[in-house]
């Protein structure tokens, strides 16, 4: 498996900053202070440098509480860095009018309101010299039973400096989708069976058949750190089995069948595991 798929509620790791101590100087060992003159022909000091570190927004009241972060690798690329500033704030801003709607409707149908939420965390899948691939369950809870999440994703193309979207590095969906649906299928199959206790898919044609691993979330992965070796497929509720059943995530192998319908430009980031 590329990761293991986080709960509803996200937890987002703080950063953490580490600040150098020292104690009190030892007066007999310290240097003799230095006159005016010598210090002024000393060279000036390079400035600080500035690091760059993840984002991480959290904002919590009793209207909506609000998390997002996303990693290092990502914000020292600076277009990335402005798309994922854009999507924080559109998301804050929404979030934050749809709440004030809900609380509004609460308010004027007498039923109590809960606060709605909303959390992004992404993370590396992989990152490799042409490609930095970052994937993220997305949290929310606007009313309802319960809460709910889905995936998504975001392939950085280091070269051509743009987002692309995973399939679209293929021939087309449907040759990607003849290349890994039989591997994808089994392994469904097999993850249903476990968390079902038996091979009895159920008496729900949706939750019993195979679903195209194309119109879930695709990502890429590597193992070697160098070229892409595994396709991903991140599937939330409701796809491929109930809620109750929670998320799945399948990993498939690039094979020879897969690298076939790599379009040729891009064919140079795969490799056949």
């Amino acid at each position: 498996m590329m990761r293991t798929p986080m709960p509803t509620s996200l937890v987002l790791m703080p950063l953490v900053m580490v600040a150098a101590c020292s104690g009190e100087s030892n007066k007999a060992s310290d240097p003799a202070p230095r006159s005016s003159a010598e210090a002024s022909a000393q060279p000036p000091a390079p400035p600080a440098q500035t690091p760059v570190t993840a984002r991480e927004v959290h904002e919590k009241n009793d209207l909506y509480e609000f998390d997002y972060s996303y990693p290092a690798s990502a914000g020292t690329i600076p277009a990335l860095k402005a798309l994922l500033d854009k999507d924080l704030d559109n998301a804050q801003g929404k979030l934050k009018a749809e709440a004030l709607e809900g609380q509004q409707a609460a308010k004027d149908n007498g039923f109590p309101y809960h606060p709605y939420t909303h959390s992004v965390e992404w993370k590396v899948v992989t990152d490799i010299p042409a490609w930095l691939s970052l994937s993220t369950l997305i949290g929310y809870y606007s009313g309802g039973a319960h809460p709910n999440y889905g995936y998504d994703t975001i392939l950085w193309d280091r070269i051509a400096g743009q987002r692309r979207a995973p399939v679209d590095l293929f021939a087309s969906k449907a040759a990607l989708r003849g290349a890994i649906r039989k591997d994808f299928c089994r392994e469904l199959d097999r993850q249903r069976a476990k968390k079902r206790s038996g091979p009895d898919m159920g008496d729900i044609p949706e939750f019993s058949q195979c679903i195209d691993p194309t119109e879930q979330t695709v990502i890429l992965g590597s193992s070697n750190g160098k070229a892409f070796d595994r396709i991903g497929v991140l599937i939330g509720p409701y796809a491929a089995g109930p809620y109750a059943e929670g998320s799945y995530e399948v990993t498939v192998p690039v094979t020879q069948q897969v690298l076939d319908v790599v379009r040729p430009e891009f064919k140079p980031s795969f490799v056949v595991r």
